[in-house]
């Protein structure tokens, strides 16, 4: 079973930036997966930040575009998300996450496997 750690948040001013780590271990897909980063305000629904797909292509929601970027160090076994430009309304726990298939890489219904969290939080 995949065990996902995340960790990197924090508390940061607007205009700044952060990087969250998601150490993955028990990793044995062999076939096609995604692995993403969602985040979850208090009183909203879970949403998809940024996936990445067999490790390669990558997609993002429209509100992050242009200032978040996911990248995965296979050798570390590590996924990353690059937080620049941060704002308020990216405060959050963020999530990674990790399924067996292709597509559909944000929708967060169809992953299995899930970290604990990490709190970020971004003052005006």
């Amino acid at each position: 079973q995949v065990q996902l750690v995340e960790s990197g948040g924090g508390s940061v001013q607007a205009g700044g930036s952060l990087r969250l780590s998601c150490a993955v271990s028990g990793f044995t897909y062999s076939g096609r997966y995604c692995m993403g980063w969602f985040r979850q305000a208090p009183g909203k629904e879970r949403e998809g930040v940024a996936g990445i797909e067999d490790g390669v292509s990558t997609t993002y929601a429209d509100s992050v575009k242009g200032r978040f970027t996911i990248s995965r160090d296979n050798a570390k076994n590590t996924l990353y998300l690059q937080m620049n430009s941060l704002k308020p309304e990216d405060t959050a726990d963020y999530y990674c996450a990790a399924k067996p298939r292709a597509g559909s890489c944000l929708a967060h219904r169809y992953y299995n496997d899930w970290g604990q969290g990490t709190q970020v939080t971004v003052s005006s």
